[in-house]
């Protein structure tokens, strides 16, 4: 398919709707950002850390908002609602976020649009299905998805992710609907109304933890980035010259090697320590006994020699470490906004050949 045929017209805001535009732009469509007249355009265009500039858009706007079109409108005015309609009655893709009534109010509704260009696929995201009335902003979701009830340390309370996951979520369903779409309209010639909630997207996004409910009944507690079934995984300890590291021990196999690595063999033979069962069971002992064992040994070294025998460990990393990374760095993209220079992280990260 040759997506630089592709005109999508992006009639959301915040982070979702937009991504997803993104992802198009990147693809090589044309994509038109509309955005509000009246409340001077995307509402993230002012949600600014301290020390940015002003005048300028928000890194948090640019981050999801590149190789787009932006058109200021009036929704309200007569000619300008026209221009809007007009553009849409030759595009393949419509995004909207709007909320209840919204897009009936303007007639940007699926049933109105679709009468005028039969092709068109018309992508819908929702926030709260099981009620639309509610506004959904992603903390809600997080909130009311049990996300937040599981992230976190024991004892301290529950807490959001760092980023809008549930948007980030619920973009990727929107995308993976609407490239179906593509595919039935390829058949059928006809268009599609695809539509997702963040509430759905967060709700198909919990796995094993809702899986851990759903078939045992155990309810999933607060145990920071330790793995309920796994152990051990998610554990973090500190080396001999104080950095730290994470492991993602997932087989016996795996913690047979570690244990000779760090010279404690006899660990992966102990009876509390040597099947995956018993090291769920016995986690606190475990981890006691690892801490002291990997304090004898640089960072450097437990890094280099648990990636040449295969065991999954990383170094924690903060962003200014992660984008000294050559991949990371290959995966920004720039754009030149007015006078302005602008970066962010590509939304695709496939290839296809």
């Amino acid at each position: 398919m040759d997506f630089s045929k592709l005109k999508v017209i992006e009639l959301a805001s915040v982070l979702a709707g937009p991504s997803v535009g993104m992802f198009f732009a990147e693809l090589g469509a044309r994509v038109i950002k509309i955005e509000n007249k009246k409340t001077n355009g995307d509402v993230t265009r002012n949600w600014k850390l301290p020390n940015e500039l002003e005048g300028n858009a928000s890194a948090y706007f640019y981050s999801i908002n590149w190789g787009k079109e932006h058109l200021f409108i009036d929704f309200n005015d007569h000619e300008e609602h026209a221009l809007v309609l007009n553009l849409i009655q030759n595009a393949d893709i419509v995004i909207c976020n709007f909320k209840l009534g919204g897009a009936e109010k303007f007639q940007f509704d699926y049933p109105a649009l679709v009468k005028k260009n039969p092709g068109l696929i018309y992508a819908q995201l929702d926030g709260f299905k099981s009620n639309p009335k509610r506004v959904a902003f992603d903390v809600v979701l997080q909130a009311e998805s049990g996300y937040m009830y599981m992230n976190g340390q024991k004892n301290t309370p529950p807490t959001k992710m760092p980023l809008a996951l549930m948007d980030i979520l619920a973009a990727h369903q929107l995308k993976e609907g609407i490239l179906v779409a593509l595919l039935k309209r390829v058949e059928t010639g006809k268009g599609s109304l695809v539509r997702t909630s963040l509430e759905e997207s967060a709700i198909a996004s919990l796995a094993n933890q809702a899986n851990n409910w759903l078939m045992n009944k155990t309810n999933p507690e607060r145990i920071g980035s330790l793995h309920p079934n796994i152990a051990p995984y998610g554990d973090i300890f500190l080396t001999k010259d104080n950095k730290e590291v994470v492991l993602a021990i997932g087989s016996d196999a795996q913690f047979t090697k570690f244990c000779s690595l760090i010279e404690h063999s006899e660990l992966a033979r102990h009876k509390d320590f040597k099947t995956n069962e018993n090291r769920v069971k016995n986690r606190v002992k475990l981890q006691k006994t690892l801490e002291q064992a990997i304090q004898q040994f640089n960072f450097e070294y437990l890094i280099e020699k648990s990636i040449e025998l295969r065991i999954p460990i990383g170094g924690i990393k903060n962003m200014q470490q992660v984008f000294e990374n050559p991949i990371a760095k290959q995966m920004i993209l720039e754009e030149k906004v007015g006078n302005h220079s602008t970066k962010r992280v590509k939304t695709i990260a496939f290839t296809i050949a």
